[in-house]
């Protein structure tokens, strides 16, 4: 069964992703889930550990972390907390480095066997991005302070490109058109506060804020199409969003 919630990006002081988080601990169908938090993407910075655990215990979660880059565990003892969590929270930061990071110690492996055994894969940015085949990513900006964005590959869990921001950071929407014109797939934008809830074969567009937005954009024949991904309390099938 796959259970993915990704989502576009957040205000950090003032939590704007309440009502989504809510909705990634519901999709775990615990009263009180185990929630394993990896911060590889900001450089295991610890103080947004103690932030993000405050915020979810509050939520009645259970709430751990894994560190890749101050620690070394070994693959046993990642693929033991990984494996025995609910959700899996993957914090924002430089996609290309964590993702270079997971393969190198195995982690993509690991995911793979937490989305067939039914743990809520999450959250937003870089955390986002990894569960799709590519991404549009700002990495370079943490090596380089190059304001280029690049197509990064992800976990491929869901057969698209992901750029999240897509409000906030204008710059990824030129971009974006920019990146997918030579591509077969499609690209799933989500703005700040707005999400894509994936279950098996189906998806719906949650939201936070009402007025936030998701889009599919490509290239069909030459011409570039962005289309609103319409809000609905109901499942659609995943493979009408994924086609051109």
């Amino acid at each position: 069964m796959t259970k993915i919630i990704a989502i576009g990006g957040w205000e950090v002081r003032e939590k704007t992703t309440l009502q989504i988080d809510k909705e990634i601990i519901n999709f775990s169908g615990k009263k009180n889930p185990k929630l394993l938090f990896i911060p590889t993407a900001s450089g295991d910075v610890e103080g947004y550990f103690e932030g993000i655990k405050k915020y979810f215990e509050s939520l009645w979660c259970k709430v751990d972390v894994l560190y890749l880059i101050k620690n070394t565990p070994t693959k046993k003892e990642i693929e033991g907390k990984i494996l025995s969590s609910d959700i899996i929270y993957v914090w924002g930061g430089n996609t290309l480095k964590m993702m270079s990071l997971r393969r190198k110690l195995g982690v993509d492996k690991i995911l793979e066997k937490a989305l067939k055994k039914n743990i809520v894969l999450s959250w937003l940015s870089a955390g986002s991005i990894c569960w799709f085949k590519y991404g549009n990513s700002d990495s370079r900006k943490f090596t380089s302070e190059s304001t280029q964005l690049i197509k990064v590959s992800g976990l491929n869990f869901i057969q698209a490109l992901h750029c999240p921001h897509y409000d906030v950071e204008i710059h990824r929407q030129e971009d974006l058109k920019r990146m997918m014109k030579k591509s077969p797939l499609v690209a799933i934008a989500i703005e700040n506060d707005c999400a894509i809830q994936i279950e098996n074969n189906n998806y719906r567009i949650i939201t936070s804020k009402k007025w936030a937005k998701a889009y599919k954009i490509y290239w069909k024949n030459n011409q570039h199409f962005k289309e609103e991904i319409k809000q609905n309390s109901k499942y659609s099938p995943i493979e009408n969003l994924l086609r051109k």
